[in-house]
């Protein structure tokens, strides 16, 4: 094979690549959202994204190896929203808004991936590779804009409970009864009585 036919079938094999990574990951979000964490096996997202189960094995290693692709997705997304991405949720707003903003965004991600993190709970797996990175990024963001607006709490405290209560068993159970809005709506109210200066 010439050096330019090699180029166009490798060319073609990463696109296919890329092509069956999207297909398999949009199948397993679908498939979560329809059926919920519980129904979620290999054979079904193979199916569904038209792959063979071989393939999915061979892109992500495992069912933990694809649960932590889709559990890193938004997870990177916010974390670019935090660093780089427009006020409030991005720098330069006053802190009250960020951290408000914060919350409101971590409790949209949950509810948009409940089941997912239902699946990722309950796999026997070991925790994400990343899960240090992300969890120290969500303290290190809520930790220094809630001293700036209350420097008389312990920061870093404080936000862990306050995050605690995006990832509790009531926020979930609350998502899967269709009570999103009032979730944000309490959830952020907990997090304005926080940040009100006594």
């Amino acid at each position: 094979m010439k050096a330019e036919e090699m180029a166009g079938h490798e060319r073609k094999e990463r696109a296919d690549a890329a092509r069956n990574r999207s297909a398999i990951l949009e199948a397993t979000r679908a498939l979560l959202t329809e059926h919920g964490a519980e129904a979620l096996t290999m054979d079904r997202v193979a199916a569904a994204a038209g792959v063979g189960k071989g393939t999915i094995f061979h892109r992500f290693g495992s069912r933990a190896g694809l649960l932590y692709a889709l559990v890193a997705e938004p997870a990177e997304t916010l974390m670019a929203q935090i660093s780089d991405g427009p006020p409030p949720l991005g720098p330069g707003a006053p802190a009250a808004e960020r951290l408000v903003a914060f919350f409101d965004a971590m409790t949209l991600m949950m509810a948009d991936n409940v089941e997912l993190m239902a699946a990722y709970r309950g796999a026997p797996m070991d925790p994400h590779p990343r899960t240090a990175e992300f969890h120290g990024t969500w303290d290190r963001h809520i930790t220094t804009l809630l001293h700036e607006v209350r420097p008389d709490l312990d920061a870093a405290v404080v936000g862990r409970l306050l995050l605690s209560t995006v990832g509790s068993e009531l926020a979930s159970a609350m998502v899967r009864a269709g009570q999103t809005d009032a979730l944000r709506a309490s959830v952020r109210a907990v997090v304005e009585s926080v940040l009100r200066q006594r």
